[in-house]
């Protein structure tokens, strides 16, 4: 260069600096013609290595950078040649430690860009690199430089990018009348590349600065509006990054990247309708073509210029699917890769609404995509059905429903999923019913094959033509191990809406594919046990119907092993039992057959060991069958014992019901078994009258003012024919403590006494044994097929409590022992570990001789158990004050 060029270039203001770029220019414009090369080469090399370069010297720099923008405009048509010259010092100006240098240098790249044009895109990853960086600069001319350097090269990539091939890469000697000159120049590649551009997207895309962001997601926006670019097909490569900006703090960052992804939403919406169109029209018009052969096929012969005729409309026909297939349709050969998409989806569903969102549409557009997704949605949907956020909570309830509805419309195991069967047939049918089942899954489990469902859609019988739809397809299956692990886990969320919906997808999971879903004793079933003891209702119910229905749909072996399973459930955790043991049973029994829940609980009850929590359990059981409105048809088999069914019911339950002996006796009483009542009050003289006893007694005489016992207050108008009857509630009522209790049913039988007291033992007569025959207990020992051995039934009652006498008795000598050095006066009463009175050690009220009995005890000062009784529905009276009275 010229010395005073040289000069003026150096120096530190920057009017002279321009001054010096005007010769330069002027310099290089005489250099250009008179087509000195070299010199104008010597000229860039200068400005490169001695100005731009020049790191330590920044007026050097800043006049190499003025030089270079001047040299470019200069050169004008000729830059091409020289861009890879001029750009690279440019370019390392913008990471300067001066501001002034990066502002002079984005002067400098504006100035080239506005010349060079879309030359300039085959360095715009270099130029988008250092914008990207230039966006957060701490020094505003910077950015203001910055910005002015974006719009231009933005405004030439709208222009260009998608078309513009550089002229380094076209031939130097080109015929335009040449076609095969114009497809090699079809073939050149364009100065932009997307394919280049994308890597360094995907790194830039995890910014943290809020400029950087608002900075990218201008440029996606920019790219995805050009059409011929398809920046949707490599959405999977940044849609991660632009999920995370919705979480800036920066409300500029959040409202530009919601708008980004709804246009690329709405995008692949578009595409899919496209898709979807085409496939439809080239479905109907293959139909519409195969219906008018088979038609002219039908007509019989044909002469040899019908024939031709045939040809020809054929042809016609085949060139009108060859012109329609070349009308091109924006969006047509555009490939979205859904899988990579609903990968990140799922992997961002902790800040969810917008994947929710994205997942829901995707349901909409290619539901059989989605479905492989399904366990790790479910494991981040069903909590955000809890959200706090109330729009959260409406994204996934949507979700929810549609992603349930397709998996509920895809083929099934089986066909049948219906209401419970009836009692019997569940007693009596299971093996035929299971055959039934397992043969109507292996049907449904047959799929056609892609050509079978292909000539099905287009030509399905009458018979299925309802049935070929896309449904009918093949489809991807779920991963139902890996769904039911997730749907686990969720037991244990801390929000009972997210569990209800667990048991809620694993119920209909379980109604698609038993054999797939809970088919065996695995870990879920101890999981599906432990869930009993929720706290929410809502989900003990759910819990309940999905084991009842696994329990429906298996084998009778799986069935044991749940009853069994329950009750060692409810031996170690009391307060559930406590708790929701009756809401349980009664679900159960809804549920499943009851007769069926109810012998074999009676089954695993009678060898239980634990005398204590067997007796509750009968109790609890009892109560349930007295009371339940869910039991009702249970109780009419109990009081019909002339059938064999009925009879084996009532000696199931008997056996078992021994632990508690009231328990014993209300199953009599509702059985209509009144001779054996009474046999058991008998009986009843030789046990331990506990407390406990006498609160269930007192329980007893309640319900039976309760309507469940009506029929058996209508008997008592007739004592010829029910005489036992008088005697098991009169026997009540001598067990009874002057208490409510004993009130009510004194009244009640006071109130027919006067027929009672006529009638209370039947007269023998010539005709009319001793013995009463009126009693069912009677009639069904005069019945040869009676299955009902009542003798052996007393004994077995008898043998059981004495074994559990025995067992108290043991504990009861074990608490004595240790007590052995408390010494209480006689007659004063002594308060055991569980704060109960009992008089003397043995836990009984010692004999009290009949001639030591006062003559008329007034009844607020009779004692039994060592203590008075006031009212035995509720707490035992006794405590405190009341009890020294």
């Amino acid at each position: 260069m010229d010395l005073n060029i040289q000069r003026f270039l150096n120096d530190k203001l920057y009017d002279k600096r321009k001054i010096g770029a005007l010769d330069l220019e002027r310099t290089i414009r005489e250099l250009i013609a008179a087509k000195d090369y070299a010199k104008i080469e010597a000229i860039l090399d200068q400005l490169c290595n001695d100005y731009a370069y020049a790191v330590h010297q920044p007026h050097a720099r800043n006049g190499g950078l003025i030089g270079l923008a001047a040299a470019a405009i200069a050169l004008g048509p000729e830059l091409p040649k020289y861009l890879e010259v001029i750009v690279p010092p440019v370019l390392a100006c913008f990471t300067d430690q001066d501001a002034r240098v990066r502002y002079y240098a984005c002067e400098a790249m504006y100035n080239i860009a506005k010349v060079a044009k879309g030359e300039i895109l085959v360095y715009f990853n270099y130029i988008f690199d250092a914008l990207c960086k230039l966006g957060a600069d701490s020094e505003l001319s910077v950015k203001n430089g910055a910005e002015l350097l974006d719009r231009l090269v933005k405004d030439i990539v709208s222009e260009s990018a998608a078309t513009y091939v550089s002229v380094l890469e076209q031939p130097q000697e080109f015929d335009g009348d040449d076609k095969n000159a114009n497809d090699e120049q079809l073939d050149l590649p364009t100065a932009f590349s997307l394919k280049r551009f994308i890597p360094l997207l995907r790194e830039r895309i995890f910014a943290l600065n809020p400029f950087s962001r608002t900075f990218l997601v201008g440029w996606i926006t920019l790219l995805d509006s050009i059409p011929d670019l398809e920046l949707v097909t490599y959405l999977p490569e940044f849609l991660g990054g632009l999920l995370r900006f919705l979480s800036d703090s920066n409300r500029d960052v959040h409202v530009a990247t919601q708008a980004c992804l709804d246009k690329f939403l709405a995008e692949i919406k578009r595409i899919a309708q496209v898709k979807k169109g085409i496939t439809e029209s080239k479905r109907s018009r293959d139909a519409a073509r195969q219906s008018r052969k088979d038609s002219i096929g039908s007509g019989g012969g044909r002469s040899l210029e019908d024939g031709d005729e045939v040809d020809s409309i054929t042809a016609n026909e085949e060139d009108d699917d060859v012109s329609s297939e070349d009308d091109w349709v924006p969006g047509q050969d555009v490939q979205i890769n859904y899988k990579a998409i609903l990968e990140i989806l799922t992997a961002t569903l902790d800040s969810p609404l917008e994947s929710l969102r994205w997942i829901v549409e995707f349901l909409d557009i290619c539901p059989e995509e989605v479905l492989p997704f399904t366990p790790k949605i479910l494991a981040h949907l069903l909590p955000a059905m809890a959200s706090g956020v109330e729009s959260i909570r409406q994204a996934a309830a949507r979700v929810n429903n549609s992603l349930m509805d397709y998996v509920v419309s895809l083929s099934d195991e089986a066909d049948l999923v219906s209401a419970p069967p009836a009692p019997s047939e569940q007693l009596n049918g299971n093996a035929s019913n299971r055959a039934s089942l397992s043969s109507s899954r292996d049907l449904d489990l047959r799929s056609p094959t892609p050509a079978q469902g292909r000539q099905n859609e287009r030509a399905p019988t009458p018979a299925v033509a309802s049935q070929a739809t896309p449904q009918a397809i093949p489809q991807a299956d779920l991963d139902y191990v890996a769904a039911v692990n997730s749907l686990t886990l969720l037991f244990l969320n801390d929000h009972e809406a997210t569990r209800v919906a667990a048991l809620t997808w694993l119920i209909m999971l379980h109604r698609k594919a038993p054999r797939k879903v809970l088919a065996f004793n695995d870990g879920t079933f101890p999981a599906l046990l432990k869930t009993l003891s929720d706290p929410a209702e809502a989900v003990v119910t759910k819990d309940l119907q999905l084991l009842s229905q696994i329990s429906r749909n298996s084998e009778d072996d799986y069935f044991s092993n749940f009853m069994v399973n329950l009750l060692q459930l409810f031996s170690t955790d009391r307060k559930l039992l406590e708790t929701r043991g009756n809401l349980i049973i009664r679900q159960l029994c809804t549920s499943l057959s009851a007769e069926r829940i109810y012998r074999t609980l009676a089954d695993c009850i009678e060898k239980e060991e634990d005398v204590e929590f067997a007796s509750i359990m009968v109790q609890n059981l009892n109560n349930n069958l007295i009371t339940a409105p869910e039991l009702a048809e249970l109780r009419k088999r109990l009081r019909n014992l002339e059938t064999k069914d009925g009879q084996t019911f009532f000696v199931a339950l008997f056996r078992s019901w021994c632990y508690n002996a009231v328990a014993t006796f209300s199953l009599c009483l509702l059985a209509q078994a009144y001779e054996q009542a009474y046999n058991l009050l008998q009986i009843f003289a030789e046990l331990e009258m506990t407390v406990n006893m006498l609160i269930q007694i007192d329980k007893l005489v309640q319900l039976l003012e309760s309507p469940v016992f009506t029929y058996l207050r209508l008997q008592l108008l007739e004592p010829e024919k029910y005489p036992h009857l008088y005697k098991c509630l009169y026997g009540l009522l001598m067990l009874l403590p002057q208490s409510s209790a004993f009130a009510a049913l004194k009244n009640r039988l006071n109130s027919v006494s006067s027929i009672g007291y006529l009638h209370i033992a039947p007269r023998p007569t010539a005709t009319t044994p001793s013995a009463s025959t009126f009693d069912r207990p009677n009639r069904l020992k005069g019945r040869d097929d009676s299955i009902i051995r009542w003798n052996e039934l007393l004994e077995k009652f008898r043998s059981v409590q004495e074994r559990a006498r025995r067992l108290q008795r043991g504990d009861e000598d074990d608490a004595s022992s240790a007590l052995s050095d408390l010494k209480i006066g006689g007659g004063e009463t002594a308060m055991d570990a569980k704060g109960t009175g009992r008089e003397g050690t043995g836990g009984r009220a010692p004999p009290v001789p009949a001639k030591d009995l006062p003559a008329a005890a007034p009844p607020a000062k009779t004692r039994t158990l060592g203590r008075p009784f006031g009212r035995l529905g509720g707490a035992v009276a006794g405590r405190g004050k009341r009890a020294q009275q």
